[in-house]
């Protein structure tokens, strides 16, 4: 078994990780975690999304996170890491682009009842919204990447085929989509149907422009990570403190917890660039702000042996 000597994190957990947050996040706080992540060695990571407050209200203060991100006494912590937001839309878009994002983030689910209850729209309907936002923002030097949502399951339709997986990273693929994430958006997926949806999304874009995105509603991201892990996936997403869910699938816990992913590739000797001590610090701030622990077993473990020391 061959696997990747170093492995790429993009943190989501400011963005994903609060979206669905019901009590408001302060945007003093959302900064106090980025800047945490920042100091523990993130250096890509999803800073927020420019949607309407009406449909998710957690991100209606974009653009004072980002201006936030932009002050002063932040620059030295921000200059090496890239700046990613999420843009639906060409109002969206604009908006990113005021605010400074180095990176727009657009996504499409690989299941048609799906896209319906998410966006309103059928697959093809989402991928023509997304095609002028894509080429404006690389008129305008911005990179783009894009999420593949229920690429292995859906709460609507059940098992998705790898086949319909290929079609939105097919799609994507022509519409200049530079990299892509092959997403378990609810979590139901094992190690053979993420391996055979990331092979899908492999038909179109090479190992290093795809990332696995696993949530553990069920407890297998570990596995899921793993399996296209051994495929030689080196680019992985996940969220600190294991924050996160999905509004549309009863019961979807969070995504992955970057701390338990770097746990398990630290002790496989693969590096990340990150610490771990200075992960669990920013999982224990923003549980802490929060109200609850955080949804990790790794910063658990460790928060508890800290305070029996």
């Amino acid at each position: 078994m061959h696997y990747p000597s170093r492995v790429h994190i993009t943190e989501v957990g400011p963005r994903d990780g609060l979206q669905n947050e019901k009590t408001m996040v302060a945007a003093e706080h959302k900064l106090g975690l980025i800047e945490r992540l920042l100091q523990a060695g993130i250096r890509h990571f999803e800073a927020t999304s420019f949607v309407s407050p009406k449909w998710v209200p957690q991100m209606s203060d974009a653009t004072d996170v980002m201006a936030g991100l932009r002050a002063p006494e932040r620059a030295a912590l921000l200059a090496p890491a890239t700046v990613s937001v999420l843009t639906p839309n060409m109002k969206g878009l604009q908006a990113a682009l005021a605010a400074g994002a180095q990176e727009v983030v657009v996504f499409g689910a690989a299941s048609e009842a799906f896209s319906q209850k998410n966006i309103n729209c059928s697959i093809a309907q989402s991928m023509a919204m997304f095609e002028p936002v894509v080429a404006a923002a690389h008129a305008a030097g911005v990179a783009t990447r894009g999420a593949i949502s229920c690429t292995v399951g859906c709460p609507y339709e059940g098992d998705i085929a790898p086949a319909q997986v290929a079609n939105v990273a097919r799609m994507m693929k022509a519409m200049g989509v530079q990299r892509i994430a092959v997403a378990d958006t609810i979590g139901v997926g094992t190690p053979k149907q993420v391996q055979a949806a990331m092979e899908a999304a492999l038909l179109h874009y090479d190992i290093e422009h795809v990332a696995g995105h696993f949530h553990d509603t069920y407890g297998q991201a570990l596995s899921n990570t793993l399996a296209v892990l051994q495929m030689g996936v080196r680019h992985f997403e996940s969220s600190i403190a294991g924050l996160g869910g999905c509004p549309y699938a009863k019961g979807a816990t969070g995504n992955v917890a970057t701390e338990d992913v770097v746990y398990m590739l630290h002790g496989m000797g693969i590096d990340t660039g990150l610490d771990l001590d200075q992960l669990v610090d920013a999982a224990d701030y923003i549980s802490r702000v929060l109200g609850r622990a955080p949804n990790s077993r790794v910063s658990v473990a460790m928060l508890n042996k800290r305070s029996s020391a």
